[in-house]
């Protein structure tokens, strides 16, 4: 029964990762279409809605990715060296979310909105 179960569960891991890539490879091609139908040039705002778009999706794609890699750690033997791999494959994938996100965003997810809206306004003056 175990090992059925263990050959399931590193199955639905591989789909995972076949999602995660596929999200990734479909976002690229929605943010051009979006792109590409937003506007009759290639003008800045193209070019920013079109990373934005790709920069989402490349985002979503590693969290999914980060799923999978967990969900097949936990079919194989835990010894130290397989915990090592994993521990580093979510290090960078979470630093590379983490970067992406705040690229996208020009914050830190633990940020609010307000304190970078008051940051980035340095002429405005508070009401008492």
């Amino acid at each position: 029964m175990i090992p059925t179960l263990a050959h399931y569960i590193d199955l639905i891991a591989k789909i995972v990762e076949v999602i995660g890539v596929l999200i990734m490879f479909v976002g690229l091609f929605f943010a051009f279409y979006r792109g590409i139908r937003s506007s009759s040039g290639f003008s800045h705002d193209t070019y920013v809605e079109i990373r934005q778009t790709v920069g989402k999706s490349i985002l979503l794609g590693l969290e999914v990715l980060i799923a999978a890699d967990i969900m097949a750690t936990v079919v194989t033997e835990p010894t130290l060296r397989s915990i090592l791999v994993l521990g580093f494959i979510v290090l960078i994938r979470t630093f590379l979310s983490l970067s992406l996100q705040v690229e996208l965003e020009g914050r830190f997810p633990w940020q609010s909105k307000q304190s970078t809206t008051k940051k980035s306004s340095p002429n405005s003056v508070e009401k008492n």
